[in-house]
């Protein structure tokens, strides 16, 4: 690891002037991303600021909105009672995240801030575009089980890894910021950018901006919303395909409904052609088969993860069965 300078901000507004004047800092609060990367040899900042002084725990609704501070721990927020009853999906994706010991510890915002796991990413020594600009993407034609079939490019076809970020993007979430240029917000789903012709620019972020807090407004779609995570292990593990789901119904006719997926794409994909295939419509197994065609219309599929493409849709019917479904 190289070596770097340490500083701890007591204000949000001191750590975003201390990271905005120096070209190579990074905030740092839990700690269970940044570190990693930096003993990988993957990131090197030459100044790192400690947020974790900063007052933005707070967990509360009010003005039928969720407001979850950034410096929030994730069993925080998946253990508070507000959040289980009126937004289960977030709660879900909160506790299908990491470990106990890493939930305990790692931060809502810092969450939000992962970085792909990709391991052509992970290895300093190798080519990736989003590491080392024009260097290549050898997931295109390399192993590439665990990478995009939707939203990818010629350039990089990583996933973006987190179950949080999946389920906000569900319920219209909106991340709130503090950078240099004063307070911004920003849509959940238009924070993390798909990888184009530069994938080294993972999101909406600009230097010394930094995520204050998290607003989710309190639709009725969100208490009746569902997370479903697939993967290799049930622990500690990273979703090969997921699913949040927020619906409403009457006499079993969807009314309004929200549809994200992880695992599948550079972002959290929220899909448009999937809610407009079941909006209106009775939720039967015909109308369900439809929102996944149209989930996957467009689909790139690589040499290993092509089976994503029918598993992706398998876990949509999954979902929308056991939120109320005539399967």
């Amino acid at each position: 690891m190289r070596l770097f300078d340490y500083a701890r901000a007591s204000r949000a507004s001191e750590a975003v002037d201390l990271v905005a004047s120096h070209g190579e800092a990074a905030f740092i609060a839990g700690g269970t991303e940044l570190t990693n990367l930096m003993k990988d040899g993957v990131l090197a900042p030459g100044l790192v600021v400690d947020v974790n002084d900063t007052p933005l725990s707070g967990i509360e609704l009010r003005e039928r909105r969720l407001r979850i501070g950034a410096m929030a721990r994730m069993r925080q927020v998946a253990d508070r009672p507000v959040v289980r009853e009126r937004f289960p999906v977030i709660s879900e994706a909160l506790l299908a995240s990491a470990s106990p010991q890493v939930r305990n510890r790692a931060t809502i915002g810092g969450n939000l801030m992962q970085r792909t796991r990709c391991g052509y990413y992970r290895d300093a020594a190798g080519p990736c575009n989003r590491r080392r600009p024009g260097s290549g993407c050898p997931a295109i034609a390399g192993q590439n089980r665990a990478h995009a079939i939707l939203g990818g490019s010629d350039h990089c076809i990583a996933v973006h890894p987190s179950d949080l970020a999946v389920a906000l993007c569900a319920l219209d979430a909106v991340v709130l910021t503090l950078g240099p240029d004063g307070r911004r917000s920003i849509a959940v789903e238009d924070l993390h950018l798909l990888p184009g012709t530069t994938p080294h620019r993972e999101t909406a972020l600009r230097h010394g901006e930094m995520i204050t807090g998290i607003e989710v407004p309190e639709h009725p779609v969100a208490r009746g919303s569902r997370y479903l995570k697939l993967r290799d292990r049930s622990s500690f593990e990273f979703a090969t395909v997921s699913v949040a789901a927020a619906l409403t119904m009457r006499e079993r006719v969807v009314t309004d409904i929200r549809l994200a997926f992880g695992g599948v794409a550079p972002r959290p994909w929220r899909s448009a052609e999937a809610e407009d295939a079941l909006r209106g419509r009775p939720l039967t197994d015909a109308t369900v088969a439809e929102a996944g065609r149209a989930l996957v219309n467009g689909a790139r599929p690589r040499e290993h993860n092509a089976f994503k493409v029918e598993l992706v849709q398998r876990a949509l019917a999954d979902v929308l069965s056991g939120l109320g479904g005539d399967r």
